[in-house]
């Protein structure tokens, strides 16, 4: 059968006892496979007895299935077969691709490669079974579109996006593809000097307020499941000292430190006698050891938590088994609505002590150093804060009318 493939078409054919093609009368080649189960399968008859599946009419439109038959005609004009292209690299899907090949590699090389693998399966989980040589940019300018549409912010989608064209990148590396076929999408344009959220006065006031009651409530909680239990002959638990929330919280206001870097941090990497913090390259985001000065409340917070029986290689915040921590962030929801602080994430600690720092007047290049950052542009985002000095510099421009005056008869004269 030959017709023009297109939409209007595709509604008026129906399935028969035997599978059936279609063949396109405007480009010879694209073909439509109807077959008794009712699927419709375009395909590129790129040579005698050759064909190529291109994917479902349920998936692709005619106007996409026709522009990749195109480009497979164009392809094989010049010398390229696809099947042989396409056995070449092993017919890998996005998902076996991630399991087989690239999630070993980006877990043993990266340092964030568990996190990256799972963003992978999560965020691209309706490509893991394409072919990896069937994602194309069009494919992933629809999912970025979807996911914009959701309410999802341009940062992250950016970030998933530098994720999967990374993954590609590194099968053309290997060999596996012959080109990347989303390097042509680019990153969305995002405010490089966004609005810095940070705490005023009565917020970290509320806040300190609200890590004193959490932690006196769960004091509290501990007496009287001990109450309880010494009632009903049962052991006692532990009294509970400290809140592992209200250190970490205090520690990161006073010294900038990542919530990872905070889960990473060890004793032995303490020096309370230097007063003196010690950040492992192997920990931080930018893979480089930094030293943060440590202030008197941080001091006191880490004396007042440190236990008697201090291992230095026992983590400060370990998780309930002793393992390190993953997240917080039940804690943390609990405690801002304590505290009634919205819009406010743990992160933002971070910025809040950055932005004091450049309101009391540090220079941005010391900030950088306290905050470990490679590039003094991802400092400049705090510059704004420091009003008096940005007017100090706008006040020296004064037009003074009479010296002008005077200037300007000067000349006339002469």
């Amino acid at each position: 059968m030959k017709a023009v493939i297109g939409n209007q078409l595709i509604k008026t054919l129906k399935p028969e006892a035997k599978s059936y093609d279609v063949r396109d009368t405007k480009l010879p080649g694209f073909v439509l496979r109807v077959l008794p189960s009712g699927t419709m399968t375009y395909l590129a008859n790129y040579a005698r007895g050759k064909h190529y599946t291109i994917g479902r009419a349920s998936v692709l439109t005619p106007v996409q299935a026709r522009e990749r038959v195109r480009k497979i005609l164009a392809a094989a004009v010049n010398g390229v077969d696809p099947m042989a292209e396409k056995k070449s690299s092993r017919a890998y899907t996005l998902k076996s691709y991630i399991e087989e090949a690239y999630g070993p590699w980006v877990m043993a090389h990266r340092k964030w490669g568990k996190a990256t693998v799972s963003r992978l399966n999560y965020c691209f989980s309706g490509f893991e079974e394409k072919g990896l040589n069937d994602i194309t940019a069009w494919d992933v300018e629809k999912w970025r579109s979807t996911e914009l549409k959701a309410g999802r912010k341009a940062t992250g989608i950016n970030r998933d996006l530098d994720d999967i064209k990374a993954l590609m990148a590194k099968s053309v590396e290997w060999k596996i593809l012959k080109t990347n076929p989303i390097a042509s999408v680019k990153r969305k344009k995002v405010d490089r000097s966004p609005k810095v959220r940070f705490l005023d006065q009565s917020e970290e006031a509320r806040l300190r307020d609200a890590l004193k009651k959490r932690e006196l409530s769960l004091q509290q909680e501990r007496q009287n499941a001990n109450t309880w239990r010494r009632e009903r002959g049962y052991s006692e638990l532990p009294a509970r000292k400290r809140d592992h929330l209200r250190p970490m919280v205090l520690l990161a206001m006073n010294t900038g430190m990542r919530r990872g870097e905070l889960f990473h941090l060890r004793w032995n990497d303490v020096d309370l006698e230097r007063a003196l913090l010690t950040i492992r390259g192997e920990d931080a985001k930018s893979g480089a050891t930094r030293y943060i000065p440590l202030n008197a409340e941080s001091q006191e917070v880490l004396i007042d938590w440190r236990p008697l029986d201090i291992d230095p290689n026992d983590l400060l915040f370990p998780g309930r088994s002793g393992s390190r921590l993953d997240n917080i962030n039940s804690a943390w929801r609990s405690l801002m609505k304590l505290a009634e602080i919205t819009a406010f994430r743990f992160h933002d600690l971070r910025h809040h002590f950055a932005s004091r720092l450049v309101q009391e007047g540090v220079n941005l290049n010391t900030v950088r150093e306290l905050l470990g950052h490679r590039d003094i542009s991802m400092t400049l985002k705090y510059a704004h804060l420091a009003p008096k000095h940005t007017a100090a510099a706008v006040a020296k421009l004064v037009w003074d009318d009479e010296n002008a005056n005077q200037t300007n008869r000067s000349m006339i004269s002469q």
